[in-house]
């Protein structure tokens, strides 16, 4: 059995220095933590599985492909697999769950197949 604290991830996840924090991982599912500053920008690309986002913290606005919703703490969001998608306009800054189904990196992308 696995439990965490959020305020305790959320330590971890400062002291790496990295946006993203993952703490768990099984072939099913994996979890993390990703946080972004007010004003800063969203570089990821779309993944090869689907994903839900939990907003614990910050506002935000969420683009997935062309539609764009506001977002704030207590938002559940899920993207696709393979669906462009960021979040934007951060105006406070921002603590989000994010839940892979199967796990991040499950699916590899090779010459525009997954394999």
């Amino acid at each position: 059995m696995d439990i965490h604290q959020l305020p305790d991830l959320m330590g971890r996840q400062k002291e790496s220095g990295e946006a993203y924090l993952e703490f768990l991982r099984v072939p099913s599912l994996s979890m993390g933590v990703y946080t972004l500053p007010a004003g800063s920008e969203d570089l990821q690309e779309p993944h090869t599985e689907d994903e839900v986002y939990y907003v614990t913290h910050g506002k935000a606005t969420m683009r997935i492909g062309s539609d764009h919703r506001q977002i704030s703490a207590g938002s559940i969001i899920f993207v696709a697999a393979n669906v462009d998608h960021c979040f934007c306009d951060i105006t406070e800054d921002l603590t989000v769950l994010v839940f892979f189904a199967p796990a991040e990196y499950t699916y590899q992308i090779n010459d525009g197949k997954e394999v």
